[in-house]
């Protein structure tokens, strides 16, 4: 049981990851066909993938304090 409570809290934060990597990724494809490439395009780039990057480490963070049972460290506060 304890098992099937993990999977159901890991939903939420795998969808929502999954969710913003696809605007990111469809952002970056909008800016890309709006304007001429240029090489002033990296520095556009180069912050979505930062913000992509950093929500996978986030999720991978999440997912391991919800395996651990730190999930809800914040009830003792």
């Amino acid at each position: 049981m304890k098992n099937s409570d993990h999977k159901r809290k890991m939903v939420a934060p795998i969808v929502i990851t999954v969710l913003f990597l696809l605007y990111l990724i469809g952002y970056g494809i909008a800016l890309a066909a709006a304007a001429e490439w240029n090489p002033l395009m990296i520095l556009v780039a180069l912050p979505l993938l930062a913000l992509g990057i950093g929500m996978v480490y986030v999720l991978k963070t999440r997912i391991k304090e919800i395996r651990s049972g730190e999930e809800d460290d914040l009830d003792n506060y």
